[in-house]
């Protein structure tokens, strides 16, 4: 069995981990390494079994507790050329595995693909990651518009971590001056609630158990509203999985995931 713990996720700090075996890969470590042991001990995960800490760009809502905590732990970081470069400089002796598209990286019981993401930073990427039973789980925030490459990367994950990270009306209305609304709604900034419900809709099929909507933004969206948008679009699609909203206070409750 392969359980997904979402430790947390939104603009101040997002963590997610993977668990099969009696090992765990955690993708992102955008909270202090105090704090994501913290909520690993609340839903029951001992982060002694940690393999690899894979990070999708440098931002530090993504990677602020990556490299003490990957130090103390002895696990490798896995990161783009571009993601390492900006990291390296804070990483101290933390092991580094490179990670692009066309190649692979074997951590434990994981296989970790990637592709490029547009988002304005250096080189970010989203993540696929296959345990050794087959079992598929994709992770995917950060985006600002969802590519043919980020689409084939998804196909056929039985769960998916995906952005929704704005209701598109409560954008223009809130409090962001026009330059970051720019700037959030562009290709380089985040997916909307629509985005993320059209893109799910294109990945629904018979396997995908699980989808976790994830990174929303605290002044321009709701779970409520996330929610209303993107049901429908997966029931549309046939989806008979569960659908879940990441909290940025608490991690959700783990989730079994089975091909």
């Amino acid at each position: 069995m392969t359980t997904l713990f979402v430790l947390g996720s939104g603009s101040r700090g997002n963590c997610v981990a993977i668990s099969h075996g009696g090992a765990t890969l955690l993708v992102d470590a955008g909270f202090s390494a105090k704090e994501i042991e913290r909520r690993a001990a609340a839903v029951g995960l001992g982060l002694q079994s940690v393999v690899g800490i894979a990070v999708t760009h440098e931002h530090k809502d993504h990677s602020a507790g990556a490299a003490r905590l990957a130090g103390r732990l002895g696990a490798p970081v896995v990161t783009s050329p571009g993601t390492w470069d900006r990291l390296r400089h804070r990483a101290g002796g933390a092991q580094h595995r490179l990670v692009s598209l066309g190649s692979q990286v074997e951590l434990g019981p994981f296989s970790i693909a990637a592709c490029p993401t547009w988002h304005d930073a250096s080189e970010p990427v989203a993540f696929a990651v296959r345990a050794t039973d087959g079992t598929g789980i994709g992770v995917a925030y950060d985006l600002g518009k969802a590519t043919a490459g980020l689409r084939y990367l998804l196909k056929d994950m039985n769960a998916l971590v995906l952005e929704a990270n704005h209701d598109e009306v409560r954008l223009r209305l809130g409090p962001y001056p026009p330059s970051v609304q720019h700037r959030i709604a562009g290709s380089g900034g985040h997916l909307s609630n629509r985005a993320a419900a059209e893109l799910l809709g294109q990945l629904s099929h018979p396997g995908l158990r699980v989808v976790v909507l994830a990174h929303l933004s605290e002044s321009c969206n709701t779970a409520a509203e996330a929610r209303a948008t993107v049901e429908p679009a997966l029931s549309r699609a046939g989806f008979g999985g569960t659908l879940h909203v990441a909290e940025q206070a608490a991690p959700l409750p783990p989730l079994p995931i089975w091909g």
